[in-house]
């Protein structure tokens, strides 16, 4: 029997994503078979941004090592309505993602930006790459946007795990992202 309910916490997530100004698209579960890690990710993106150019993809990843671990504090606390200590963390990534672009921004000036928006709460990473279909061809350049949060397991076991500041500093990167599309020469599909 599993100590805490990752399944119903994911089901949770996507319902209050929808409260924070999100509108939800697909979810997926994936486990990988050798070593029984599992992924869990959400394809989301603002209201705002139906059949726009931004997507976003929410990931929690879920490390078996972590799992055993926190079961087996849970297991060795007396009191039944103990709680267990904060210190077991999963990783939850929010991966943006838009369409090649034209005019690539200056990148120093998007992380700092970036940043301010994300706080503590979601740091926030900019990068760029070039790709090349082929050898002839222009390249296209890439813009990835990731931020980083960690869900608690204590959190989730005692159902106080919300992820508001997160979802709330995600939007604000979501619609700066969205409002700076035309400049970027980004055009609604």
């Amino acid at each position: 029997m599993a100590t805490v309910d990752l399944h119903g916490f994911v089901a949770d997530l996507k319902d209050h994503a929808i409260d924070h100004g999100f509108h939800v698209h697909d979810e997926r579960h994936f486990v990988e078979t050798y070593s029984l890690r599992q992924l869990w990710e959400i394809d989301l993106h603002p209201e705002a941004a139906c059949g726009g150019p931004l997507d976003l993809h929410v990931a929690l990843e879920a490390d078996p090592r972590v799992m055993l671990g926190f079961e087996e504090a849970v297991m060795m606390l007396e009191d039944a309505f103990e709680e267990p200590p904060d210190v077991w963390k999963l990783d939850l990534f929010f991966n943006w993602q838009v369409p090649p672009l034209p005019d690539l921004p200056d990148l120093l000036v998007l992380a700092t930006e970036l940043a301010a928006l994300g706080t503590e709460v979601l740091p926030v990473e900019v990068s760029a790459t070039s790709t090349f279909a082929s050898v002839t061809d222009a390249p296209q350049q890439g813009l990835q946007i990731v931020g980083r949060s960690s869900v608690s397991l204590a959190g989730v076991f005692v159902a106080r795990e919300q992820l508001c500041e997160e979802l709330d500093a995600s939007l604000k990167v979501s619609q700066y992202v969205l409002d700076r599309a035309n400049d970027w020469g980004l055009t609604e599909s």
